[in-house]
């Protein structure tokens, strides 16, 4: 999509700390990390949340966790890690581009909001 944020981050056209790059994937830190860990995780192709995930992306559903589980390994997250993805407004999600925050580093509290 044009006006996307995140497909623009995907395709290079916007600068951001990239930690992972594949053919479907794409990583890199929050401008605004809420844990000394804090990575954005997004498929390249645009779906809006996980609301219009469907079965024929197990795929890259496998590729996205994979990359989650790597990144964790790298970022020495040993002792827990957390994964979250919003889904609309009401859920805190800003940006309409499915997208999963990896965050750790840190002891998380429950409930997370």
């Amino acid at each position: 999509m044009a006006d996307c944020l995140f497909c623009k981050i995907a395709a290079g056209e916007i600068e951001s700390e990239l930690v992972h790059e594949s053919g479907g994937v794409v990583a890199f830190r929050d401008i605004n990390p809420a844990a000394p860990t804090h990575i954005l995780v997004i498929p390249r192709e645009h779906i809006e949340s996980a609301d219009h995930l469907t079965e024929t992306k197990g795929v890259l559903l496998g590729e996205l966790f994979a990359t989650i589980a790597g990144l964790a390994e790298k970022e020495g997250l040993g002792d827990g890690y957390r994964v979250v993805t919003n889904i609309g407004r009401d859920a805190g999600q800003s940006v309409d581009h499915l997208h999963f925050h990896l965050m750790g580093g840190r002891q998380m509290s429950w409930p997370p909001g």
